[in-house]
């Protein structure tokens, strides 16, 4: 078979051209090189077998996007503390991956592993638990038992009793049974057998917790020496149960389970995101077990005699629940500040319960307050508790030391609590602006991992520097490690970027606003630190969601690939944003759509104020309530942003400060209230965020006329008439049902404004499957189709422009509307624009000062201008006219590709309209020419040259030329 001969010709995607598509496919190597930089979850710390130094397991991910899934995997070390000081850790050859499991939970000694996987379809739920070498125990609980183990981190409750012989766990309810016809009608019984002569009825529909969460977890408990999972009775079936610990054992008593309850009422709200729903901690007796001539044997588990009791009752909320290593207090967590005023999140507090010796429990358990809400800090000050991870076991040796992740400002840091005192320290490095986590405690030291928006997260070692005198005052050490190790083309891009934290002032604050509310909001900027030629690099605003979240000053993977491309990023913490107190936070409710909305627009003052921003060159990128902020800025600030981009927007509440923005992508964009109250899993949030705290008690689920005309007023729909930005949509969400996103494009579209809209309908609401995320920032990065309008979607409108001129979009407009998609065999001659050549008579070309380098590929031209001039200048100095042969643009209009040549190449055609003009000198079909291409960065680069002419380069006395 001829190898040689040509195959059929592929079809390129819908508006894209050979060369866009290499770019495209450039850029999309590129971002999954970022994309497969793996993230480091977990850890744990067992004992060393040689008892010197540990041994440390770590959890690590990363995306599998071929299979849509992400790939787990366990790397193991060796920790051993030198004499220096110094920490050595030996890391295992390679990781293993952990193919099917949904979690692992070491025992307390370290001695046993349990391995849970949830079952797929109608197979059951597989536990394992491993010793040191092989599988000791497995246990298959059928469906009809329980389903999923909950590993979502919040319902998620899986624990050992401190002999390791029980495992408590939270799962799934078995489903009920559904009615079962045939042809004849009802069939009496339940059947699981599959039989094609009878069908099954779809049962009561029954309310969940919101997606992705389950409908409702119940409390389980394994045996070493059973062979069967049991449930554990006596609580109400109006609660939701999760987070389950062992209560400390008492000596000749029973064992207890302490467990945090959600009460549903009357409907299930969504509670992922949302710690505004009532919780509590209740203790139930545990199983009991005594000794028979065959083995133990599962007693009645009965609890007449001893009720489940709330331990919390006067708190409207409790979670996390960590029993001191002694046993005598309980300590947890409180979201009140969420609950009674109605926001999702807030500042949190800590509380204790000191735990009875004798185990006889009482409702009326005195709460010790810890950490209180810090309703205003001063500068620099603890600004509270912004939980972001707990660890299982977060106690020092000391018995009262917790060591905590939290929020404060626009950082993630470490924190150490007593739990007596109230004491409160930073102990991660006060003078680093990066991010800081712990993964676990290796006695009383910590494993820890930090990142910044440039630096790939690695791992530290901290340690206390003297002991002895109870300093308070910690080291770290950089941990050389596997998990640090990302591309050589990455890690070059991210050395040549870098970040800072900015303090922004207000402007314009009233009177009446409380002392923390009227403190300077903060901003991360992340630019490039070498200059390039143009003196402004387009910005891209990142809006975060919730509104009650925050942007960290921590490595995201995809926000690291768009500044990896040219574009500066500015990610505002609005007022209303965790990390800064709660007097800041509580005061955007009831003020969404205009608090937020100045917030934003007063950072990008500042960035434009300070020389780092053109206001030129102003794209919008956010999500959820972060959608919903970039839809009403692109109606408020109509002509402010070149291009936007929306991921699941709210855009229905309200819009007002025209001329600020180019482009726009919103990602599951809140866009309309009204329509989004009716059909979502948080329709309280729209009351709240819409009315302030009142909201609370005005909630219903019927809503009133009243109700939807304040919910349209405060959306951005209501002033999607003003805008001009060409905006992504990225939908896909139960959350914010996709239908409110599409209204909204629908009704920029109706009016011309530039719309593309993707949706992922099998994601959920932050759209992070491995293969939505990846297309979605592809989509907003780099040159495709759609990205040619926007900048990946944005870059067209982010353009680099000469220093001398910014060229506004309008004559931008302009200078493209003369250029056209010409056939091969035409030559259009510009009547604009056009010059004069004479010849002296000497066969010298005038007005060239100097000597003009000869065309080469890959020579790169700031603008479109200067590209012409160049070809022109060098078309005088060799002697040939010069002539734009072909232009081609995008599906937005705007130029792309430009071919100029010799304006004696193809066949005359004159598009003069003056008879007493003259024609061009005759044609010969010259093949000289240049053509270029628009770049990401906005420049013009010489794609192919034809520097050979068939004819005399003197000869150009008559021609009409650029």
């Amino acid at each position: 078979m001829d190898g040689s001969k040509a195959g059929p010709l592929k079809e390129l995607p819908l508006g894209i051209d050979a060369t866009t598509e290499e770019e495209y496919a450039s850029q999309s190597r590129l971002l999954q090189e970022f994309t497969s930089i793996s993230s480091i979850d977990k850890a744990w710390i067992f004992k060393s077998d040689s008892g010197i130094g540990s041994q440390a397991m770590f959890s690590i991910s990363q995306p599998n996007l071929l299979a849509n899934k992400r790939k787990k995997f366990i790397l193991s070390s060796h920790i051993s503390r030198e004499s220096n000081n110094s920490v050595n850790f030996q890391w295992a050859p390679f990781p293993v991956e952990m193919t099917g499991v949904s979690v692992i939970v070491p025992s307390p000694s370290g001695a046993k592993l349990l391995v849970v996987r949830n079952p797929e379809n109608e197979s059951p739920c597989q536990f394992e638990i491993w010793g040191r070498a092989q599988v000791e125990k497995e246990f298959h609980i059928p469906q009809s038992v329980h389903g999923s183990v909950y590993a979502d981190g919040w319902f998620q409750g899986i624990s050992w009793n401190s002999d390791e012989t029980l495992i408590s766990y939270v799962a799934e309810e078995p489903s009920p049974s559904k009615p079962t016809f045939t042809g004849q009608g009802y069939k009496k019984g339940s059947s699981t057998e599959k039989d094609f002569g009878n069908w099954k009825g779809q049962g009561d529909w029954k309310e969940e917790w919101g997606k992705p969460m389950l409908e409702k977890g119940s409390l389980h408990f394994l045996s070493s020496t059973l062979t069967e999972a049991q449930a554990v009775k006596g609580i109400e079936k109006s609660l939701s149960v999760g987070q389950v610990v062992w209560a400390p054992p008492v000596r000749g008593s029973h064992q207890y389970l302490v467990f945090v309850g959600w009460s549903e009422g009357t409907r299930k709200l969504g509670i992922k995101y949302c710690f505004n729903r009532p919780c509590a901690l209740y203790v139930v007796r545990a199983p009991n077990f005594e000794s028979e001539a065959d083995g133990p044997e599962l007693k009645d588990n009965s609890t007449e005699d001893f009720p489940v009791v709330n331990l919390t009752q006067s708190i409207s909320s409790a979670f996390y629940p960590r029993f001191s290593p002694d046993g005598k207090f309980l300590s947890f967590l409180s979201a009140r500040s969420s609950v009674e005023s109605g926001a999702h999140s807030a500042t949190d507090s800590l509380h204790r319960i000191d735990w009875p010796i004798d185990g006889l429990l009482s409702s009326s358990a005195k709460i010790v307050d810890v950490v209180p809400v810090v309703m205003c800090a001063e500068d620099g000050s603890f600004p509270g508790l912004y939980w972001s991870s707990f660890l299982s076991n977060p106690w020092l040796s000391d018995g009262c030391t917790m060591i905590i992740t939290s929020f404060w400002g626009s950082c993630q840091v470490i924190l150490s609590v007593n739990v007596l005192s109230g004491e409160v320290l930073r102990i991660s490095p006060t003078d680093s602006n990066s991010s800081w986590s712990v993964l676990t405690l290796d006695g009383d030291n910590i494993v820890a991992v930090s990142s910044s928006p440039v630096d790939v997260p690695h791992i530290n070692y901290g340690y206390l520097v003297d002991k002895e005198s109870k300093s308070t005052g910690w080291s770290w050490l950089n941990v050389p490690s596997p998990t640090n190790e990302c591309s050589d083309k990455v890690k070059s891009l991210l050395s040549s970027l870098q970040f800072s934290i900015m303090k922004i002032p207000l402007r314009d604050v009233s009177d009446s606003v409380t002392k923390g509310a009227a403190k300077p909001i903060e901003a991360i900027f992340v630019s490039s630190k070498t200059k390039r030629n143009d003196p402004f690099d387009p910005l891209i605003v990142i809006l975060h969601g919730g509104p009650h979240a925050v942007s960290l000053s921590s490595f995201s993977k995809s926000l690291a690939f768009l500044s990896s491309i040219g574009f500066n990023l500015l990610l505002v913490n609005y007022r209303g944003s965790l990390g800064f107190g709660e007097e800041a936070l509580q005061s955007l409710l009831g003020k969404v759509g205009s608090q937020d909305v100045n917030d934003v627009l007063v950072a990008i003052d500042h960035v434009i104020d300070l020389g780092l921003a053109s206001p030129s060159k102003l794209a919008v990128l956010g999500g959820s309530h972060g959608g919903f902020l970039t839809t009403h800025l692109i109606g408020q600030a109509p002509d402010k942003f070149v291009a936007a981009a929306a991921l699941n927007p709210v855009c229905n509440l309200a819009l007002m400060a025209p001329d600020k923005f180019a482009a726009a992508a919103t990602r599951n964009p809140a866009c309309n209230l009204a329509l989004m109250v009716g059909r979502t899993d948080i329709p309280d949030w729209c009351y709240v965020e819409a009315y302030g705290s009142e909201g609370k008690n005005t909630f219903t689920e019927a809503p009133s006329a009243e109700h939807l005309t304040l919910f349209h007023r405060k959306s951005p729909i209501s002033h999607s008439s003003k805008v001009k930005t060409p905006t992504l949509f990225l939908l896909g969400d139960v959350r914010l049902p996709v239908f409110t996103g599409l209204q909204y494009a629908r009704a920029l579209k109706e009016k011309g404004v530039p719309v593309k809209v993707n949706v992922f309908p099998n994601d959920a609401h932050a759209i992070e499957r491995p293969q939505s995320d990846f297309e979605s920032f592809l989509n907003i990065g780099p040159s495709s189709d759609f990205c040619h309008r926007f900048a990946g979607f944005l870059t067209p409108f982010l353009r680099s422009t000469p220093s001398s001129m910014v060229l506004g979009m309008e004559e931008y407009s302009n200078i493209s509307a003369s250029l056209e998609i010409i056939d091969e065999d035409e030559v259009v001659e510009l009547e604009s624009d056009g010059i004069k050549i004479e010849n002296n008579g000497d066969d010298e070309i005038t007005d060239v000062k100097e000597k003009i380098q000869e065309p080469k590929v890959g020579m790169v031209f700031d603008n479109i201008y200067e590209l012409i001039q160049y070809y022109r200048e060098y078309g005088k100095q060799s002697g040939f006219p010069v002539i734009k042969r072909s232009s081609t643009k995008g599906d937005d209009g705007e130029l792309r590709y430009i071919t100029l040549a010799c304006a004696r190449s193809g066949t005359c055609k004159s598009n003069s309209s003056n008879t007493l003009k003259p024609h061009p000198s005759i044609k010969n079909n010259c093949k000289a020419q240049i053509r270029a291409g628009l770049s990401l960065s906005g420049s013009w680069q010489v794609n192919s040259i034809k520097l050979d002419h068939n004819h005399d380069l003197r000869d150009i006395i008559g021609c009409q030329h650029l």
